[in-house]
Formats: C-alpha cells, structure tokens, sequence
C-alpha cells in the first residue's frame, strides 16, 4: 500500500482537492486499480488559511508498489503541477506507513494550529516524502496529516471509488442492494448497529466513511415517518 496526501490545491472559483484527486487516479490507470479516495477535515480557525472548509484529501494505492517510487512521485507531481492555479500553496506527502509521530501531527492538525516545520521535521523522521508545489506551500501541512489519518483507518469521508463514475449521478434513494455494489462494505445506524432496512436516501452524492479500514456508510432515521433511512454526513 502507498498513501498519497494533497492539500491547499484550489482557490474560490477553481476545481477543489477532491476533484484533483480524482485526476490523479485516472492519470495512474492501472496503478490505480482499487484506490480509495478520502476528504479529511482538519482544524478551521482564523489563522489557518484555507479555501472552504479546511479539507485534505488522501489516495490510498494498494499496488502504488508495482512502479518505483521517484517514478510513482514524479507523475503525481506532474499532474498537480498542470493542475496549478496561481494563488494555490500545493503540498504533496508520499509514504507506504505512518509513523506514530505523523499520528500525533495529524491529531494535532484536527484541533490546533501547525507549522510547516512541523510538518516537515515529522516527515523528515519518518522517511515520508513531503514537498510543497507552488505559493507558500502551505499544504504540505494538510497533505502529511491526510496520509496518517488515511493510514490509521478511521477518519475520513470517502469521495472516489474504484467502482465509482465521475461525474457520478448516483444520489436520491437506492436499494441498499445497489449502494453495496458501490463497494461500500457495511451499513450501520449512529449507534453501530447493522441496518436492515432496503432503501436509503444517500443525498446528493453517496460519502460514506473510512472507520475500521473499511469503507462504511451510517444511515439515521427519516425526519418523515415512513420515508425511507438517510446517510448521515459525517467526516
């Protein structure tokens, strides 16, 4: 397994992370078979500048192996180059693990402010790749701490199968039999029960969750008696 990490790749108005990723992933091809993709939600604050929500987002490439990995890093890097806009402080991490100390950097990122010295002296220790491609380079705060809380297998809203279209127009209410052969692993209520229903309303685009190192969707109540469970949007 390889574990991607991107952020600050966007400004308003411009294609978002989620949407460079998905890029990405078509460019390795084969490579990429089996891919997951993931937003991660890190610390929204005044003085963390972000464009709309402070998300990262994660690649996870259980064959990123099958190539060598200057290789593996110079197509990414290529892409995200194209991908630039001007304004934009790209940050791109690369790691086949994550060290306990990434562990603590991402914890950190979810709840208070970070530095790119952290960030880099983190990486550095652990022999992950980490480099800033553009601008102040800011995102190689977020891109460190989306491959850890990738790595860790219980955060983050998965935004890109490998079994998923894009643009993707599945959304509204499916037959539960439809969104497993999405591969979404397990359905569970808030509370961590199994779901037994057979339909669900899933919104406007199906995100489930990465908990367990597994792909899982959490379902709650209607607000309407007799309408069908909804997929709950958690991060």
């Amino acid at each position: 397994m390889i574990y991607l990490g991107i952020d600050d790749t966007d400004i308003v108005g411009s294609p978002g992370t989620n949407q460079l990723a998905r890029t990405i992933v078509g460019r390795l091809g084969h490579l990429a078979r089996g891919a997951i993709v993931c937003r991660h939600q890190l610390f929204v604050d005044p003085r963390v500048p972000f464009t709309s929500g402070n998300g990262s987002a994660s690649i996870q490439l259980p064959h990123g192996e099958d190539i060598p990995r200057q290789e593996l890093i110079a197509s990414v890097r290529d892409e995200m180059r194209a991908f630039f806009v001007e304004g934009s402080d790209p940050g791109l991490a690369v790691a086949a693990r994550a060290s306990d100390e990434m562990v603590a950097f991402a914890s950190r990122a979810q709840s208070e402010v970070v530095t790119q010295a952290d960030a880099r002296a983190a990486a550095a220790r652990a022999e992950c790749h980490l480099e800033g491609l553009g601008g102040t380079n800011h995102g190689i705060i977020g891109a460190l701490a989306a491959i850890a809380l990738a790595a860790g297998g219980d955060h983050g809203r998965v935004v890109h199968l490998e079994e998923w279209p894009w643009p993707d127009q599945f959304s509204g209410v499916q037959l539960v039999a439809a969104i497993r052969e999405r591969g979404i692993a397990d359905i569970r209520t808030a509370n961590g029960e199994a779901f037994a229903g057979n339909e669900i309303d899933v919104g406007k685009h199906l995100r489930p969750n990465w908990r367990g190192g597994r792909v899982v969707l959490f379902v709650e109540p209607p607000e309407k008696p007799g309408s069908p469970w909804r997929a709950q949007k958690l991060d």
